[in-house]
């Protein structure tokens, strides 16, 4: 029974386990009377690498913090590595804003498109154009329960016919037939958006990659900054080819638990990692979980790389930070501040989004 099971204490977690309940967003005990807003209970940060600040002090005089050390690369800016996790690098800063507008946008319109698969795909089939869906504010019907009346705007989007099992209507058209029919807002399916999955889709159920699956390649435009952003972690002579991404999305309170990709056949190849949105907390520890991680903050449009042996070690995110004092998208909410960019502008203030590109063979 869920019910008897035992709650670990601090003693039988792991290191790993402790660093993700230190850094999790946990709120202040409130009346559940209260109308005030919850309260996130402070975090000690003070442990958490700043690889933002470690670019500017080495940039103003050289100087690095103990067991950072600086690369030379192709790239007019910097990239980090550390010396007890040696395949990690850290590139602060790669993509400027407009490039991390770009692909934010593509994030949320493009990606998740059949026959790229998401996660909603187990329960409503593969759903067309899900951002404009939520933008029109329009909800998704379980099909044979739709609106009698398919005239004109009652009809469901020519873009949407593919939907296995369930159509998205104008809300109003649903509204107006009351409680008869089983229906999600688009808007909630969005937030609700987890995942998606990018060239060679991976299969969750069995935790590999199904090449039998429909797929298009990954974007050109994505292939050439992965392959351009994995130089300083590939081997000597060779180039990246990118064959498969996952697209992961966070909201408030979305974690990622401790992991390791593990699913790909050559680990001497990196895995390339955007981060888009609200700054968050990456962990990354050892080969064990008992292996005390480290923290260290990542910021829209920082770029991590893990090769070789950082391939091993276990990662995680336990915490994205959606209060504007400590989100730091200023040059999004800048960027995204016009027409129809609102939409966007809307869903990146509490949320973020990080593109993974594997090589896969």
């Amino acid at each position: 029974m869920y019910g008897s099971e035992k709650i670990p204490d601090d003693s039988e977690r792991t290191a790993f386990r402790k660093a993700e309940k230190k850094y999790k967003l946990y709120y202040h005990d409130t009346s559940k009377s209260s109308k005030k807003k919850k309260q996130p209970k402070p975090v000690d940060l003070s442990e958490v690498l700043d690889f933002k600040s470690i670019l500017e002090s080495y940039n103003q005089n050289g100087d690095l913090p103990p067991g950072i050390l600086s690369l030379q690369s192709d790239f007019n800016f910097p990239v980090f590595s550390l010396e007890s996790r040696t395949g990690f690098y850290f590139i602060p800063g790669a993509l400027s804003v407009e490039e991390q507008c770009q692909w934010i946008r593509e994030s949320l319109t493009t990606f998740p498109q059949p026959p790229n698969r998401t996660n909603h795909n187990a329960f409503y089939g593969p759903l067309h154009d899900l951002f404009l869906a939520a933008k029109e504010k329009k909800v998704l019907v379980e099909e044979g329960n739709g609106p009698t009346n398919l005239e004109s705007k009652c009809n469901p989007s020519d873009n949407y016919g593919d939907v296995h099992g369930w159509e998205f209507y104008e809300g109003h058209t649903v509204s107006s037939r009351g409680n008869t029919c089983k229906s999600m807002l688009a808007s909630v399916l969005l937030r609700k958006l987890r995942w998606s999955t990018l060239g060679l889709q991976f299969d969750w159920s069995k935790r590999n990659y199904n090449v039998s699956l429909p797929h298009n390649k990954i974007p050109d435009a994505l292939c050439q900054l992965a392959k351009r952003m994995a130089a300083p972690a590939m081997p000597k002579g060779e180039q990246f080819q990118p064959e498969a991404a996952i697209v992961n999305y966070f909201g408030i309170g979305d974690t990622l638990g401790g992991h390791l990709d593990d699913m790909e056949a050559d680990w001497s190849k990196p895995i390339v990692s955007m981060s888009l949105g609200c700054k968050a907390i990456f962990l990354l520890g050892g080969k064990s979980r008992e292996d005390p991680p480290l923290a260290m903050f990542l910021r829209s449009g920082d770029i991590v790389l893990m090769a070789g042996d950082a391939r091993e070690c276990f990662h995680g995110v336990p915490r994205i930070f959606t209060d504007k004092e400590h989100a730091e998208i200023t040059p999004l909410e800048l960027q995204f501040s016009h027409g129809d960019d609102l939409c966007f502008l809307e869903y990146i203030r509490t949320s973020r989004i990080n593109i993974n590109i594997r090589q896969v063979f």
